[in-house]
């Protein structure tokens, strides 16, 4: 490991303080996504992902790439992205700014490193990381592909056809993740359109399907080495992650009241207050 449990449960912890402190600068964005996803993104981008921050290219050949459907939450990508190496921490400070290349969700026209696709209309990214994989097997490329969805979004139709594409065509170095928090920005996904039995869907669809604890980091690494050694293998993979909306703040917990709603001064200071620094702040 480049990293031990401890130390990437301390860069979470401070991916978190990032979070709360860009969504409450510009009071816009969407902090309880992006709270809870932030175990995840660090596990990938410091320790189980094979990639170059600098110098940075969009085709990402012979390294592992990430694609970030769900791009309202983009203030955890954004934080993982900087303290990774991709660009300077302190254009953090500069989320959802105008003239800011941290934009509500990662676009690529402004030349953001690390973004090499724009996201937030949901339900596409599975499609582009099929893509993606698809051109590293024509290019005997044998890194790996992985895509974050939110489990509103497969609400949407088109990714249950990607799903189906990628079966067929034993895409194989393809590793998605649906985060799986059960709230979306109308409330809870059994009230809105309930998914049933999501990982027998996906099973269904030709998948092999693991779970994870999202917000336990020794699980979260664990399911993604398993996820790894299942790859190439003639099936693609799906993780299925329980996570907690808001995790690590208490108030932001348990509802879809945080999807996208920006904390004041005093919900701020106490989000805080439940967040080590371990990094230094921006």
């Amino acid at each position: 490991m480049k990293h031990s449990v401890e130390e990437l449960k301390k860069i979470a912890s401070q991916v978190r303080r990032d979070i709360v402190r860009m969504v409450h600068a510009c009071q816009s964005g969407h902090p309880g996504g992006s709270l809870g996803c932030a175990d995840l993104l660090v596990a990938l981008y410091f320790e189980k992902m094979e990639h170059n921050p600098k110098p940075f290219d969009m085709k990402g050949e012979n390294q592992d790439m990430f694609f970030l459907s769900n791009g309202h939450i983009s203030p955890v990508f954004y934080s993982v992205l900087a303290r990774s190496g991709y660009f300077e921490v302190s254009e953090l400070s500069t989320f959802r700014r105008i003239n800011s290349r941290l934009q509500g969700h990662p676009t690529t026209h402004e030349g953001l490193e690390g973004v090499r696709v724009a996201s937030g209309s949901l339900g596409q990214g599975l499609s582009v990381a099929i893509g993606v994989a698809q051109g590293k097997k024509l290019k005997k490329d044998d890194k790996l592909v992985y895509v974050l969805m939110g489990d509103g979004e497969q609400q949407e139709g088109q990714i249950w056809e990607a799903a189906m594409y990628a079966a067929h065509h034993q895409v194989d170095n393809l590793i998605a993740v649906i985060d799986y928090n059960g709230q979306q920005i109308d409330g809870p996904v059994d009230a809105v359109m309930s998914l049933k039995n999501l990982k027998a869907k996906w099973e269904a669809f030709g998948w092999q399907a693991l779970e994870m604890d999202g917000n336990n980091m020794e699980d979260v690494l664990k399911v993604l080495d398993e996820a790894q050694k299942l790859s190439k293998q003639g099936k693609p993979t799906l993780i299925l992650m329980k996570s907690e909306m808001g995790f690590g703040v208490d108030y932001m917990m348990h509802s879809h009241k945080w999807h996208g709603v920006a904390p004041n001064d005093t919900e701020l200071e106490k989000a805080l207050a439940q967040l080590e620094e371990t990094l230094g702040d921006y």
